[in-house]
């Protein structure tokens, strides 16, 4: 009997690409390491909610769970949303210690991911140098999560690229399509669009279509189950397992 599990904690969406994407990755991250039960659980919208999924594990004996957030940036999500559906459940299933581990971003995994994805867009190593990149988020109202999308865009310039940018879908400012134009009139010649995001949706399917109408040069598909992901969420699990005082929702 599994006595432990990680629960890959999503948002949850109507668009039915957004579960997909979740339960592909859920199953790449059970392929590198078997040994682990994985599961995947949202707030919102798709099924299993997470206190259904942790009710399942402990009616299966689980006594011991990290909660892995998907998300990249540490907002609401994370600080609120997440801690209060883990408390409230936690709290009904006493004997199960269920620890929060931290949201994937930011990470040097995360960077190899976007240019993976641009690589499979037709970008190449050796245009990094005469190529702008636009990092294109979903966007936030929480002042953390922009300065995280702004300091990522400055470390993934110092790799090698001309120019790095952040732009956001929603809630915060520039959008993408105003980015490329800035970059365009600055004398950028290629231009590649960085979706900063991992599954598909409204908001990426917004920064796909302002990547299109700005005339970007190529645009990345959403991080979705790439390899760098999956290695990235075992590496939480990992780091939430080895500190001992990571906040754990249960009466243990």
């Amino acid at each position: 009997m599994q006595r432990s599990a990680l629960l890959v904690t999503a948002h949850g969406s109507r668009d039915p690409r957004h579960a997909a994407t979740v339960h592909a990755l859920v199953r790449r991250v059970r392929s590198l390491r078997p040994e682990l039960r994985v599961e995947a659980g949202f707030l919102d919208f798709n099924t299993p909610s997470v206190p259904q999924a942790l009710a399942k594990l402990a009616s299966e004996g689980v006594r011991d769970v990290v909660a892995l957030p998907l998300l990249l940036t540490r907002a609401f999500h994370a600080k609120a949303d997440i801690p209060a559906v883990l408390r409230e459940t936690g709290a009904r299933l006493p004997w199960m210690r269920i620890r929060q581990a931290e949201v994937l971003g930011p990470s040097p995994l995360l960077l190899d991911a976007l240019e993976r994805r641009l690589y499979e867009a037709g970008l190449t190593p050796a245009d990094k140098s005469s190529t702008g990149v636009v990092l294109a988020s979903a966007g936030s109202s929480d002042p953390e999560a922009i300065a995280v999308i702004a300091e990522i865009a400055r470390e993934w310039r110092h790799t090698g690229w001309c120019a790095v940018r952040p732009a956001f879908a929603s809630a915060s400012l520039p959008r993408t399509r105003d980015a490329i134009r800035e970059m365009r009139a600055a004398g950028i010649g290629r231009i590649a669009v960085a979706p900063y995001v991992i599954a598909p949706g409204v908001l990426p399917d917004r920064i796909s279509a302002d990547a299109v109408s700005a005339d970007a040069d190529f645009c990345g598909a959403p991080l979705s189950n790439c390899p760098e992901m999956a290695r990235l969420i075992l590496q939480r699990h990992d780091s939430a397992i080895s500190v001992s005082s990571r906040i754990h929702y249960s009466a243990a």
